[in-house]
């Protein structure tokens, strides 16, 4: 089976580490045996992560983007509802599920658009859209390579601001940086050969200097400093 799947990922810290910014979202193909993406589309957001939840409009778009350039069997989308297809979500049924109040309300608020994304792709590509989130092994590639690319748009924007930046990574995952790449390899259990990457096409690697650091405030994350060479 292969599944189109898209995330967002990584954001902008503060000096006390609190997030301010996310900083990008990707679409990724993901086929046997499900380890790496084999195609990928990804776009710096630099949002505020207040407003999250709208992004799953982005990522739903991402997706769409991604199928007019593969084939897929199905579309996965980080919205954790039982798998269900989005276009299958009406508010009566999001009333049903055991959400906090505060999530139900951010759904509802993208819950039309959404549902007509949904239906659009499915009338193009003949793939459904399922409202996955965190069980899918895809959703978990996307955001890993939401991750990696995020570290090539901060660095970026660190050389072209002249400013040191402080970036959240993923959970629990261990960043390789290489000359010209990017890799997030997955610190879950059973997921040990998972992992997304980036490629650094523009040489901006070789314009910075990256510090890895554990993230005091939130176990299971670390942070990247990346600070402009003069």
């Amino acid at each position: 089976m292969r599944i189109v799947s898209a995330d967002s990922a990584a954001a902008i810290l503060d000096e006390k580490f609190t997030p301010v910014s996310l900083v990008a979202s990707a679409s990724v193909l993901v086929n046997p045996p499900y380890r790496e993406p084999f195609a990928r589309l990804a776009e710096p957001i630099f949002k505020e992560v207040e407003n999250g939840c709208e992004l799953i409009l982005q990522e739903a778009s991402l997706c769409r983007e991604l199928l007019s350039k593969v084939k897929a069997d199905v579309v996965h989308l980080d919205m954790t509802l039982g798998a269900v297809p989005i276009e299958a979500i009406s508010p009566v049924e999001l009333s049903n599920m055991k959400l906090s109040s505060k999530a139900r309300q951010q759904i509802l608020k993208v819950l039309p658009a959404l549902r007509k994304a949904a239906g659009e792709i499915k009338r193009a590509y003949g793939v459904e859209v399922l409202a996955i989130g965190k069980e899918s092994v895809p959703v978990r590639v996307a955001e890993l390579t939401a991750g990696a690319e995020a570290v090539l748009f901060a660095c970026a924007k660190a050389v072209r601001e002249k400013k040191n930046l402080l970036l959240g990574l993923p959970s629990a995952c261990q960043p390789k940086i290489a000359d010209d790449s990017v890799c997030l390899y997955s610190l879950l259990p059973a997921e040990h050969d998972v992992r997304g990457y980036a490629e650094d096409t523009e040489g901006i690697l070789r314009k910075v200097n990256i510090v890895e650091t554990l993230n005091p405030c939130a176990r299971g994350f670390r942070a990247l400093k990346i600070k402009p060479l003069s």
